[in-house]
């Protein structure tokens, strides 16, 4: 604590031998980081610039790519700082706003994959009702729902843990509200009661209904022409790997949390920071080469 100023601050420690390689980290991290930014800003410029993108499907691909980018720029611009600073600490206020702004995207990031997966089935399984179930003021109030829900959620999980600290070293590279619950003074049943119940609210329904929505799709295609199945092959194939692989790494997350300390600490690195890394890095990479219209216009703009 820095009694001058009253602030408390919180060292990360759970850099790996960032004196030997501090550079080698920086110039790593800058380039993937530029690569999600650059891969992510060339979908969504597509998305905008093009009047026949503007339908439903296409704006739930640019609020996921929006909301990955919300997710690097809570994590890589303070990594990188900490690659060449001599201290990697920030306070206790910042800390605990990184991890909202982590967690809320990540949560997030399920709610809009269900809202996805809601629009791929009316419009497969029941496209005669398209226009009257997915119209443009319902799109726009899922998208408030789905950051909404998840921002209410993870501040109620930051307001309880908000709370005096006897500790004020964290064993990671960024915050989470559990490992700062961890070095607070008092129990902390009630937060960790809390932040498992509104994992399960956050994210089981979401994946339940993808899972049903799903099997709803294939047994419609299944009963239809093979050009049919082609066709929502070709639409729902890029939303089910990102599906599947953000589940993937938000378990390892979990479990990183939970089990911190019981893993080799250069693991334990490398399963915290999957989600700020292969999603958003995958995210456009896959609907830019899977969807034809994208991309038909970034060929089109590369030539």
């Amino acid at each position: 604590m820095d009694h001058s100023t009253n602030i408390t601050y919180l060292s990360l420690e759970g850099h790996v031998e960032l004196e030997k390689y501090r550079y080698v980290y920086f110039v790593i991290c800058l380039t993937v980081y530029i690569l999600i930014l650059c891969c992510n800003v060339v979908v969504l410029s597509i998305i905008y610039t093009s009047k026949s993108l503007h339908e439903p499907m296409y704006i739930f691909i640019a609020a996921l790519l929006c909301n990955a980018l919300f997710l690097t720029a809570a994590f890589y611009p303070k990594l990188l700082s900490d690659f060449l600073s001599e201290k990697q600490v920030l306070s206790h206020g910042a800390c605990l706003f990184q991890a909202f702004c982590l967690y809320t995207c990540a949560l997030s990031e399920f709610t809009l994959l269900s809202a996805m997966a809601y629009d791929r089935y009316v419009s497969i399984c029941k496209p005669l009702q398209y226009a009257t179930l997915v119209k443009m003021s319902t799109v726009k109030k899922l998208l408030f729902f789905c950051w909404f829900i998840p921002s209410c959620e993870m501040a109620t999980s930051i307001i309880l843990t908000y709370r005096q600290l006897c500790k004020f070293k964290l064993n990671r590279i960024y915050c989470s509200t559990y490992s700062v619950a961890k070095l607070s003074c008092g129990d902390i049943t009630v937060t960790n009661s809390y932040g498992l119940s509104a994992l399960g609210i956050a994210v089981c329904p979401p994946v339940i209904f993808i899972i049903y929505s799903y099997v709803r799709i294939l047994d419609v295609c299944l009963k239809n022409s093979k050009d049919f199945r082609r066709k929502a092959l070709q639409t729902c194939l890029p939303h089910l790997i990102i599906f599947i692989n953000f589940s993937i790494t938000a378990c390892f997350e979990v479990i990183n949390n939970r089990f911190e300390g019981s893993v080799p600490h250069i693991f334990d690195m490398i399963m915290s920071v999957e989600n700020a890394v292969i999603p958003p890095l995958l995210n456009p990479i896959v609907y830019g080469l899977k969807l034809q219209e994208i991309r038909n216009r970034i060929k089109k703009m590369i030539c």
